[in-house]
């Protein structure tokens, strides 16, 4: 049976990467972005099997009638993509209050009630599975990329005691940490309004992001591939880095973890009560 997905931020990047894919595997995709109109050119070549919805991750209410159309029409939901997402570079000093809000609402609270509004429908049937794109910042981070990886760090820990919650009940988890692909991520980025005590650790940081935007090394269709395969075995990753960077730089970061533990483990255990 065709799958039926429904996937966030489907206008472009990893959303449209993997839209694309769905539907060439012959699957069903019910794609939504704040700007509907970038889904024109899908829709119209994908007529009957990519429905195109306008959808901002950051209105709760407008979550709940997307799902409850999206199951009206098709039955079910196979596949949630939590995708929709942005970048935002400013060291902790630097980040508004506002800034670091508008980030958990569209990489957090957007997904999380996502995920609440499918998981009735999954769980009713006892099968589908749930796509969080975080980061290879989502387990590790930068000077500069402090609220980003804030975000991603918490999908990530809500992801994982997801997974453990509704394993038994025939719904995967699979938590993608891309590394640097060809999207439009660092062409829309946002800054902080910099200090200058700080040009020297974020300012490399700010102008990587600003200088990088079409020069990424990764492919947004082979990591959706990447992404299909995962959903196909049976025993689908919780974690599935995605690119030369984002592996190299999680195992490293990894090993320095452990070092760092086994340094200190003597302090670390001599902590119980006489």
């Amino acid at each position: 049976m065709d799958k039926v997905w429904l996937v966030t931020g489907a206008g472009s990047g990893f959303g449209r990467a993997i839209t694309e894919a769905a539907v060439a595997a012959g699957d069903v995709v019910v794609a939504t972005a704040r700007r509907v109109a970038a889904l024109d050119d899908l829709v119209a070549a994908h007529p009957g099997q990519v429905e195109a919805l306008p959808l901002d991750v950051t209105d709760m209410a407008a979550i709940d009638a997307t799902v409850r159309d999206a199951v009206d029409r098709h039955g079910r939901i196979d596949v949630l993509v939590n995708n929709a997402g942005r970048s935002h570079v400013g060291a902790v000093e630097e980040t508004t209050d506002a800034e670091l809000r508008g980030l958990f609402e569209v990489h957090v609270f957007g997904p999380a009630a996502l995920t609440r509004a499918v998981l009735p429908h999954m769980r009713a049937r006892r099968s589908g599975a749930i796509v969080q794109f975080s980061s290879m910042g989502g387990q590790l981070s930068f000077a500069g990329f402090s609220a980003y990886s804030a975000t991603k760090f918490a999908l990530e820990g809500m992801s994982e005691a997801l997974a453990q919650e509704v394993g038994p009940l025939g719904i995967k988890v699979l938590i993608v940490e891309p590394g640097a692909f060809r999207t439009p991520l660092f062409a829309k980025i946002s800054t902080s309004e910099p200090i200058d005590a700080y040009d020297g650790t974020v300012g490399p940081t700010r102008r990587m992001a600003e200088s990088g935007d079409g020069t990424q090394p990764g492919d947004p269709a082979k990591a959706a591939a990447a992404v299909l395969a995962a959903l196909e075995t049976e025993d689908t990753p919780l974690r599935l880095p995605l690119g030369d960077d984002a592996v190299d730089a999680i195992v490293g970061h990894l090993d320095s973890v452990r070092a760092e533990i086994a340094t200190w483990e003597k302090v670390s255990r001599d902590t119980r009560l006489d």
